[in-house]
């Protein structure tokens, strides 16, 4: 079988080496597009970094400079390198079509990453001993981290954080508005202003004792996104895609949700249910009932989905429920299930809602409050969180409490901002989250 070369534009790498170096300001936006391991032919790699570090020193590209740059450096021929450097610039008449040339360089270089993360997998899969589990993982992993972005997990100098900071501030000061770019609400007001909505990587810990209705209030989160065309992944251990789908139906009805379960809807309320299923076909929210706890399973559909349609936030529900599947004890588990959890959420660039279990070491307490220590299983879930949000309804445990259907969500950890305490109203029957101010004006259209 003839050898194929690998995919490849030498005269396209030198169009943009001779164009950096009749006009040097091109490198400005070069620069934050390819890198030097983008180039096939390895004398350009060496050009091109040598550009990199002029600009980033402040100083002249021209012929000299990077000449000396290259001299320095790599101690080569400098008779060679000056000869080379002239006729690149003699072989640009023009440097108009730049951005046509760094394309062709970029997608080049992508088919050469593919061709090689390919033979990487290939190789692990003649590994007949190897864990299959953790090859899929790999070999899907691989492929995704070259088609997401194509330069990425490099140090980063802070002078280039600063800038892009800076550029953001900038932006956020002309506009105020565009600060909502940078974080998703959930649309609970006093939650958002605590919390400052949910951002992207962050991982976010819903946890309660049963009959809390945590699970009720992550999809009231996803509910209440959509309408900024959000996209929610949901991967549901406990219930099925029917009954989530169905308390979604309820809220969105607004009927009682046990006269829906019992199928005694009354006609006028049954007219609602179109509507409301209209409503909620609209929304992007996907659900997946079938992971069975694989956490691998779990990070392969979600970063399908990514690539796909598009992903603002992941629901999963619940922790406890997840298995990592190595033989080690729960604890143990359960940490590394964390760990990865917070992994996937800055993989992917988006918010993790996770539920949790508490422990019944709450039940045997005076305080029912749940604090950090009450998370079940494992601390590390705690370590690993940027936002633990516990919610704890006072009626539960006395049924003569003034506080009917009331939720405290305590803030017991706001990576970066300071712990609260926010009040809910929850009604049952619509399955539904309310600010306490606003319930007060719907109360009104029920009562």
């Amino acid at each position: 079988m003839a050898m194929k070369i690998p995919p490849s534009s030498v005269d396209a790498e030198r169009w943009v080496l001779g164009s950096i170096l009749i006009d040097k300001d091109w490198i400005t936006q070069v620069s934050s597009l390819i890198e030097p391991a983008d180039f096939y032919e390895p004398n350009h790699g060496f050009i091109f970094k040598a550009m990199l570090d002029l600009y980033l020193k402040n100083k002249p590209i021209d012929l000299l400079t990077v000449r000396e740059v290259l001299d320095d450096r790599w101690q080569l021929d400098t008779i060679w390198w000056n000869l080379y450097l002239i006729e690149l610039t003699n072989s640009v008449f023009s440097s108009a079509n730049i951005f046509q040339y760094w394309q062709i360089i970029k997608n080049k270089s992508v088919l050469r990453k593919l061709i090689k993360a390919w033979n990487d997998i290939m190789q692990a899969w003649f590994d007949e001993e190897a864990d299959l589990n953790k090859n899929l993982e790999k070999s899907e992993q691989a492929l995704f981290w070259v088609t997401q972005t194509f330069i990425q997990n490099k140090l980063v100098h802070i002078k280039d954080i600063l800038n892009l900071r800076y550029d953001e501030f900038s932006e956020i000061h002309a506009d105020p508005e565009a600060a909502e770019a940078s974080h998703i609400k959930t649309w609970f007001k006093w939650m958002d202003n605590k919390i400052w909505g949910l951002r992207k990587g962050d991982m976010i810990i819903l946890a309660a004792r049963p009959s809390m209705w945590k699970t009720a209030f992550a999809l009231n989160i996803a509910q209440n996104i959509w309408v900024s065309w959000r996209n929610v992944a949901i991967f549901s251990l406990e219930m099925s895609k029917e009954q989530l789908t169905d308390r979604m139906i309820c809220s969105s009805m607004w009927v009682d949700s046990w006269k829906l379960q019992k199928w005694l809807l009354e006609d006028e309320e049954f007219m609602k249910m179109w509507d409301a299923l209209e409503k909620l076909s609209k929304a992007q929210i996907f659900i997946d009932d079938s992971a069975g706890g694989w956490l691998l399973e779990i990070k392969s559909k979600a970063r399908r989905l990514k690539m796909e349609s598009g992903l603002d936030l992941i629901v999963i529900d619940y922790l406890q429920l997840m298995s990592w599947g190595n033989p080690m004890n729960r604890v143990q588990e359960v940490s590394e299930i964390s760990r990865w959890i917070k992994w996937m959420a800055r993989e992917l660039n988006v918010p993790v809602i996770a539920l949790s279990q508490l422990s019944r070491w709450v039940e045997s307490r005076t305080s029912k409050e749940p604090i950090l220590s009450d998370l079940r299983e494992s601390w590390g879930i705690e370590q690993d969180a940027d936002i633990v949000l516990m919610l704890y309804r006072e009626d539960y445990y006395d049924e003569f409490s003034e506080n009917k259907w009331l939720t405290n969500v305590f803030v017991r950890k706001n990576r970066n901002w300071p712990v609260w305490q926010v009040d809910l109203r929850f009604e049952k029957k619509f399955m539904r989250f309310y600010d306490v101010e606003k319930w007060e004006n719907i109360s009104d259209i029920f009562n």
